[in-house]
């Protein structure tokens, strides 16, 4: 199977992480991540709206988004990143949406800050951002998290956290959040996420 994927998408980091967790190989293929430029040709061929990740399996039928590629490679296994059926695969979903949502928030952000000219930046929209990051770390901080065996959730608020370090490092989201901070310096260590870290 091939992944199309940029070393610097946390949605595409995510599908990583989870397939090294499952033992599965990828034929990974960087792709440009800029959503000024224009589309791949081969990314837009395989997926119609030419994001990352997109992954092709061997019958050349194209899976995306992340959400729904994770899906399909825990299917490949027994591992179950996310439980099967039951309130646990709901709980473990929902922190998956909560996570994707601080990604789409911060980049959303990151987009208004590094694209926009700063003189037509929207300042109310970027506290809105700000608010649902916010927000949703405050959710997750409530939860228990296993970094020795991590599933699902776990997977996802790891790489929503590390894109916050990668693109806001002056957030400071550990001050008020003591129990995701260890956890994520836990998580970190392990070699899947030190294998996809943007360089």
């Amino acid at each position: 199977m091939k992944l199309y994927f940029s070393p610097t998408s946390p949605y595409a980091r995510k599908v990583r992480i989870c397939a090294q967790e499952l033992g599965i190989v990828l034929e990974e293929i960087l792709v440009g991540a800029n959503p000024s430029a224009a589309a791949d040709p081969v990314l837009a061929a395989a997926n119609p709206l030419a994001k990352i990740p997109t992954l092709v399996l061997e019958d050349g039928r194209a899976i995306y988004d992340s959400r729904v590629i994770v899906d399909y490679l825990d299917s490949l296994t027994d591992r179950a990143l996310a439980p099967r059926s039951g309130d646990a695969r709901w709980a473990a979903l929902v922190e998956q949406a909560a996570s994707d949502g601080i990604l789409d928030a911060a980049l959303l952000s990151r987009y208004e800050l590094a694209m926009r000219p700063e003189a037509l930046r929207w300042s109310e929209w970027l506290a809105g951002q700000s608010g649902k990051i916010e927000r949703a770390l405050d959710l997750l901080e409530t939860s228990v998290r296993d970094a020795a065996n991590p599933g699902l959730g776990d997977i996802c608020v790891a790489c929503a956290l590390g894109y916050l370090d990668l693109r806001f490092p002056d957030m400071g989201w550990r001050s008020g959040h003591p129990k995701l901070a260890a956890f994520f310096a836990a998580i970190s260590e392990r070699p899947s996420l030190k294998s996809t870290f943007p360089a």
